[in-house]
């Protein structure tokens, strides 16, 4: 999203907070605008914050021609730090810094955060417009468990899901539809130019991908209402419920791999990261049942109803930056040794 993006959910968000006076029973059009407001002014912040640090490479690089062309007639002496010698010594850790660098971690992680914030609110209004109680249910249920919520927090989620009117789900179905599928995208174009920079691809025609964008986001929506049972180990227990959702989501991130990127790559390179991802993503849902219940409650008794959409943003920042960190640590580890040769990648010299 662009800082013309940001002006623009404002502007929606104004309109619906100060200019609308038509009210419904199951959605607060003031709370869903000032909601939008938030959304633009986050989008609009980091619009710039990605506007100034392009800028500011940019000078950066200018300057470094410079200064080679400096060192080039005086050939002066070139400093040995700590950290280069680290790199030197260690080649396999030198190959992940410079894959973290490139791939620019947190800027992807902060575009991919932005972009589910954005799309999983309108994603949240459809479904409670028109799913199914049990599916309803389902869903909070697998909230529960990914985020570890409880108290009033769930309380919230709970009165989300809680509309029962079908004359009004009918009366905005087809807006619904389409902003959920507009904003869904956003988030799976984000996630596809994440894995095109991890492997180092050019950006893939729209014709391509366009339909792999809807299906990615269908598979998705499916995976997040079974997060309830695989956590549970359907029954069982954690002990089931651990290796069947790393089984799961290793194969959910396996296969999104290979589908956002087009088929450009095989599958048995692509496997590395998708262990990487799921054992991250594993571990954040572990922190989250520790970490989340607390700081939603701080939040709440700070912010009001507010504060849970900023508990969620930070934790949709961290999310996205441990599945952009597994994926580029994926690609350098195909090209390893003896990773490489059993997946049928080149491996890297030096």
């Amino acid at each position: 999203m662009t800082a013309a993006g940001g002006l623009a959910l404002i502007l929606i968000g104004a309109i619906l907070r100060y200019a609308i006076t038509w009210h419904t029973r199951w959605i607060d059009l003031n709370v869903l605008g000032t909601i939008c407001m938030i959304g633009g002014a986050v989008t609009l912040l980091l619009g710039m914050l990605l506007s100034f640090n392009r800028r500011r490479r940019t000078d950066r690089r200018h300057q470094s021609e410079r200064v080679y062309e400096q060192r080039y007639f005086e050939d002066p002496p070139s400093p040995v730090t700590v950290l280069d010698r680290v790199l030197r010594g260690t080649p396999f850790i030198g190959r992940l810094v410079r894959e973290f660098t490139a791939v620019n971690v947190l800027d992807c992680a902060t575009r991919l955060a932005a972009q589910a914030f954005l799309g999983a609110l309108p994603a949240l209004f459809v479904i409670a417009a028109f799913a199914p109680q049990g599916v309803r249910d389902q869903l909070v249920s697998s909230l529960h468990s990914v985020l570890g919520l409880h108290d009033d927090a769930l309380d919230q989620v709970r009165q989300v899901y809680a509309a029962d009117d079908n004359a009004e789900s009918n009366s905005i179905g087809v807006v619904g539809v389409i902003i959920t599928l507009l904003s869904a995208t956003a988030c799976s174009r984000a996630l596809q130019r994440t894995c095109e920079r991890a492997w180092h691809l050019p950006r893939a025609g729209a014709r391509v991908v366009a339909w792999r964008w809807v299906a990615w986001l269908a598979v998705w929506l499916v995976d997040l209402l079974l997060q309830g049972p695989l956590h549970n180990g359907f029954g069982v227990g954690p002990a089931l419920g651990v290796p069947v959702q790393f089984v799961s989501a290793t194969l959910l991130w396996w296969w999104t791999q290979h589908l956002l990127l087009g088929s450009r790559i095989p599958w048995l390179p692509l496997l590395p990261g998708a262990m990487l991802v799921s054992a991250g993503v594993l571990g954040v849902g572990a922190w989250s049942a520790i970490y989340m219940p607390g700081a939603v409650d701080r939040a709440l008794r700070q912010f009001g109803p507010f504060g849970s959409l900023f508990a969620l943003l930070s934790w949709l920042i961290v999310l996205f930056a441990v599945v952009t960190v597994g994926i580029c640590a994926g690609h350098v580890l195909a090209h390893e040794e003896p990773l490489a040769g059993r997946l049928g990648t080149p491996p890297v010299n030096g």
